[in-house]
């Protein structure tokens, strides 16, 4: 959708307070219209039907009807932008990665105490994820995701276990590693990527756009969908073969060298491109530390946190690739890469697993 008219939203959301707050935050900039509000999802379908909202912000927990339920049947029947508005709670992070499993394009965290001063300090980034969302692709899923990993006892011809039957022998190495770097819709790009990896894959470095609360969620996630094992970051842990790491708690991942081998060196340094944790963190230490041995790939992203890194991991020898346009909710961050020449492929995100395995190999 253009911004040249204002985006129009619908806000929906049990708390009086909430939306009062939320429509004078949005309402205060230019580009955007609160063309009404609701306090639960039966009056939220009616206000769709009649006021063609341009993106809907969306409270998890709600009366009458399930938030994620409510989701489900949105998408289903009316496919629309949302942004979940969620708590920092562990049940908070939980319920909005299903959000965004379902659908949801991005998420804004509510604090649990002073709920106004804590939602006028989020403005700026409610606004502007808010935008962002009105320009979104829409991923409707077309099945549920998985709740297991792949195996050998997977239905015969599903992708994860081809992937993992035709790749298995192929990985005993320590000599590659695979560095991601993701934001907006990238909690399922991610679980797209890794669930397609065979449980002795090189050792896979993420960041993720996401608050210190919700990584041990998303980790247990992501490890509930891959063959391959998937941890928060521990400072100072060796980096294996067939593992995936996450900074833990909201701190920069770097990678660091020890002798022979690969370590995780968590980072409680300030923001870097106004997030912690930043992918140009992670990406800029892979360049420095493992150089030609890497391999790196922007996914689905606003902004354009990692271009620089991923750019620096090439000019290290590193081979580099992002997500297409066509495939991502938000081509901002892989849009930015493109624009440095960073990456030397881009490709949909259904081929990048089967790439990343493809180059380790040939580079083995």
């Amino acid at each position: 959708m253009s911004l040249q008219r204002a985006c129009k939203v619908l806000i929906v959301d049990d708390s009086a307070v909430v939306r009062q707050l939320l429509t004078e935050i949005l309402d205060g900039d230019p580009d955007i219209e609160v063309v009404g509000t609701a306090a639960d999802p039966y009056l939220a379908r009616e206000k769709i039907k009649r006021l063609n909202p341009d993106v809907l912000t969306l409270d998890v927990e709600m009366p009458r009807m399930d938030g994620l339920m409510f989701l489900h049947n949105l998408m289903r029947l009316h496919p629309i932008p949302v942004v979940m508005i969620s708590s920092l709670t562990q049940r908070g992070a939980d319920t909005t990665l299903q959000a965004l499993a379902l659908g949801a394009v991005d998420f804004v965290s509510k604090p649990t105490l002073d709920v106004q001063r804590g939602l006028r300090a989020f403005a700026e980034e409610i606004t502007a994820k808010v935008k962002m969302a009105a320009r979104a692709r829409v991923r409707v899923p077309d099945r549920p995701p998985v709740s297991a990993p792949p195996s050998v006892n997977a239905p015969a011809g599903s992708a994860g276990t081809m992937a993992a039957l035709a790749s298995r022998a192929r990985f005993r190495t320590t000599d590659r590693l695979i560095a991601l770097g993701a934001s907006a819709g990238g909690t399922e790009a991610l679980r797209v990527v890794l669930e397609a990896m065979p449980a002795d894959a090189p050792a896979v470095v993420i960041t993720q756009h996401l608050p210190g609360s919700f990584s041990a969620a998303f980790a247990e996630r992501l490890d509930r969908h891959s063959a391959i094992a998937v941890r928060e970051a521990s400072d100072g842990e060796a980096i294996l073969p067939g593992h995936a790491y996450i900074p833990k708690g909201g701190l920069h991942l770097r990678v660091v060298g020890d002798g022979a081998r690969w370590r995780c060196k968590l980072d409680d340094g300030p923001p870097v491109n106004r997030h912690k944790p930043a992918v140009d963190v992670l990406f800029h230490s892979v360049a420095q530390t493992v150089g030609a041995n890497a391999i790196g790939a922007i996914l689905t992203g606003m902004g354009d946190d990692g271009a620089r890194g991923l750019l620096a991991m090439r000019q290290a020898g590193a081979r580099t690739l992002i997500q297409d346009e066509a495939s991502s909710v938000v081509w901002g961050m892989p849009g930015a890469a493109h624009k440095l020449g960073a990456a030397e492929e881009v490709l949909p995100l259904q081929r990048i697993a089967e790439r990343l395995l493809s180059l380790a190999r040939a580079s083995a």
